[in-house]
């Protein structure tokens, strides 16, 4: 499951996607397979079996602790070839201007080495031929051998990435900067590299393999602000989990990972806020009484009455949910699908929102709510036991703290009509009390908790393996 978000300046990261065979009974689980975790999502586990992909982008991959499998028993169609087009948001970054408007090939590529091999893809990373001697632009290739992905049953699931790869523009998704043949056997997309690894990773770095509060806030509106745009474009994501959050060279994140993604329809419009009602953290104040006026004349004292109910009036809700996506297919990540999943049911879009209250908890707790001993155990924790804390945590017992428990508890109710998010998506979540006084809008702009070292030393050119120049033989 491999993808890629945007940066103004720096050149990031793409990621494959690793997506498992599973059993024709939705009911069916997989065992894990141990393997060495692989720094891209694509680089996973072999096709009879399923393991959690240790999708980190970084140059040099680090020990990760196994979580419970990805799997998929859904089926896609083929994908209608086109060009890559213009992404606005990029038209200043230098990993595009190189690129921007040409008709590449594999032979415009310089590979630098491989990365990352499983069982969608490989990916390499490369730089144009024309600047490799003059250390320019990473960029990220990833490979899809067709007669292999044929023989598995899988080219539906590689074409459905290419499809959404395709409509992305925003800056916390990736770019496909290029796709092309090689041969009639090889497909290839031209993604961002991100040198900062995967948040997984960088959790396990952290103290106490947790984020602070403040890096967690920060981290997850990012991501949030990458669902939304998900959703505004009927797409449901289905596999959110720490390892397909990618860190790029500017410290930003980039949602990876697309081909367990469900295509469906969206209608965004404005809300009214006062229509939404109900929601504890959502609920905009009562507006304050006129204060009043000793104005003389009425027309003063109206016009005055109109300019305060402008600026008490509450702001519309951008609402963008696709509420009419509906599948019955059992794919996802162990730990992170729904109870709706876990039961074998049919779904919609309120999985993205449980899988969001998964992510938080495990980024300021440092796991994730419901695991147990076996895949079998976890999903019956998630569709039997209920949510609880630790004792002692990040921020225990502060306000913000008590904001983040309900957030996630709001997010993680087992009952996905009752779920936050799943009436009004996004709009609902961002108006949560944990975000309170966080600007969304300025996100891009704002530094982030942390900004990786140059990755000058992974880009260095190096002799091909054999694996390489057995590709470019191909080519």
């Amino acid at each position: 499951m491999a993808a890629v978000a945007s940066s103004s300046t720096a050149a990031t990261a793409v990621p494959a996607s690793p997506n498992n065979a599973a059993s024709t009974s939705s009911t069916t689980m997989l065992e894990p397979q141990s393997q060495p975790p692989s720094p891209y999502p694509d680089a996973a586990a072999p096709a009879a079996s399923s393991v959690r992909s240790a999708s980190s982008a970084s140059t040099s991959s680090s020990s990760q602790a196994d979580r419970s499998s990805t799997f998929s028993l859904d089926s896609s169609s083929a994908a209608t070839p086109s060009s890559s087009p213009p992404r606005p948001h990029r038209a200043s970054d230098v990993a595009w201007a190189p690129i921007r408007g040409r008709a590449l090939g594999p032979r415009d590529f310089t590979l630098l080495r491989r990365v990352g091999a499983g069982d969608i893809g490989t990916v390499y990373l490369c730089r144009l031929e024309s600047q490799a001697a003059a250390e320019g632009p990473a960029y990220a290739m990833k490979v899809v051998d067709r007669r292999a992905l044929a023989k598995k049953g899988k080219l539906g699931r590689a074409a459905a990435e290419k499809r959404v790869l395709r409509r992305l523009d925003h800056p916390f998704l990736p770019t496909m900067f290029a796709d092309f043949d090689a041969g009639t056997d090889f497909s290839c997309i031209v993604m961002e590299f991100c040198p900062g690894g995967d948040l997984h990773s960088l959790r396990h770095r952290m103290p106490g393999r947790r984020f602070p509060l403040a890096s967690a806030r920060f981290y997850a509106a990012e991501v949030l602000l990458a669902l939304e745009y998900l959703h505004m474009m009927g797409i449901v994501y289905r596999d959110l989990k720490p390892e397909n959050v990618l860190i790029r060279g500017d410290g930003h994140i980039m949602l990876t990972d697309f081909d367990l993604s469900l295509e469906s329809t969206a209608s965004p419009a404005l809300e009214d806020a006062r229509s939404a009602g109900g929601d504890r953290q959502g609920e905009d104040a009562p507006a304050p009484a006129p204060a009043p006026t000793c104005l003389p004349i009425p027309e003063l004292q109206l016009l005055r009455l109109r300019r305060w109910k402008r600026r008490a009036a509450p702001r519309p809700r951008f609402v963008a949910e696709p509420v009419d996506a509906r599948s019955s297919s059992f794919v996802g990540t162990h730990e992170y699908v729904a109870p709706e999943v876990a039961r074998g049911g049919g779904h919609g879009a309120a999985v993205d929102w449980w899988a969001y209250g998964v992510f938080l908890y495990e980024l300021i707790y440092g796991r994730t709510p419901f695991v147990g001993d076996s895949n079998e155990a976890t999903l019956r924790n998630i569709v039997r036991r209920p949510l609880e804390f630790p004792a002692h945590g990040a921020g225990a017992g502060d306000r913000d703290s008590a904001a983040a428990r309900d957030l996630i508890a709001r997010l993680l109710d087992k009952d996905p009509r009752a779920r936050l998010g799943s009436r009004r998506g996004a709009a609902d979540v961002k108006a949560h009390g944990f975000f309170k006084g966080l600007n969304f809008a300025l996100l891009r702009s704002s530094p982030p908790p942390v900004v990786p070292p140059p990755a000058a030393a992974a880009l260095h050119r190096c002799d091909k393996a054999a694996d390489v120049q057995q590709l470019f033989d191909h080519f």
